[in-house]
């Protein structure tokens, strides 16, 4: 498959950890421990018995980027720095499937059929319209999550290469198999996406952080040299659009939190979704 992404190159109230067996032992102390609030969840009418969930993301601070001894480390992932999420927002916790896409713009461009499978094929364009149609619908201010909202949620308090922990198993995420990161072992290479919520989530109840598909970011790409430390929202302009999270196609060290990749804004591929954020107030 001919990739139209640019691949770079390989180089809290959470109290308890949500972990699936064949995963190294996680760092359950987070960089700094979220307020403790009971579990909240949204869930968007999207209509012809179509909804989609989304869970609170409690606001926090957290260590953004690699550090320099991570295993596979890119530079872009660095330097790390201290981002402080000021308030609290909804995430939705599934990738945005192709029945929610095809209930509100009306058409499926994926390849890998399944109305419980992420939607792919999309561009970042075409996410951003599918946010702008659902607000409308909604009455909620829909958006993709920045960068910093993005990894800050996948981490869930973690500071290990995977919220699994120090490696992963394709018992706990889709992606490619034939590669081990770490010490974990080789496991299956599934060459398509998988239905949405396949394996266990995150501390903060979102599925699919790590493979399935890319997830585009709001943000343009660019470096963390002079990054804002409170809500950042990338660059003020740029020619690609952040992708995070890794994908089916995608060897583990693509997969991990801090792994940046990016695409062109019109760039559409099997493996390129999305999923959604909702403002709080």
């Amino acid at each position: 498959m001919t990739k139209i992404v640019v691949i770079a190159m390989i180089a809290l109230g959470a109290a308890a950890w949500v972990m699936g067996a064949g995963a190294g032992s996680p760092s359950t102390k987070p960089a700094t421990q979220p307020s403790t609030q009971s579990a909240k969840e949204l869930t968007l009418d999207l209509g012809n018995n179509v909804a989609m969930k989304l869970a609170i993301i409690p606001a926090g601070k957290f260590t953004m980027g690699s550090p320099a001894g991570e295993k596979d480390r890119a530079d872009n992932e660095g330097p790390q720095h201290d981002v402080t999420i000021s308030k609290p927002f909804y995430m939705g916790i599934y990738e945005v499937t192709q029945e929610q896409y095809q209930q509100v713009v009306g058409t499926n461009p994926s390849n890998f059929k399944g109305a419980q499978n992420p939607v792919e094929q999309v561009s970042w364009n075409d996410a951003a319209d599918f946010c702008k149609k659902l607000s409308q619908t909604t009455g909620k201010t829909v958006t993709l999550p920045t960068e910093a909202q993005w990894e800050y949620a996948c981490r869930a308090g973690t500071t290990t290469p995977f919220h699994t922990g120090q490696t992963i198993s394709t018992d706990e995420a889709n992606y490619n198999g034939n590669s081990v990161y770490g010490n974990g072992q080789k496991g299956t290479d599934r060459q398509t996406t998988i239905p949405v919520g396949s394996f266990k989530p995150n501390a903060f109840g979102l599925y699919d952080m790590h493979g399935n598909v890319l997830e585009w970011c709001s943000d343009w790409h660019g470096s963390y040299a002079n990054a804002n430390q409170m809500d950042p929202v990338g660059p003020s302009s740029g020619s690609d659009r952040v992708l995070r999270g890794g994908s089916y196609w995608d060897f583990p060290q693509l997969c991990r939190s801090a792994y940046r990749n990016w695409g062109v804004p019109y760039g559409r591929d099997y493996d390129v979704g999305f999923r959604v954020v909702v403002d709080s107030n």
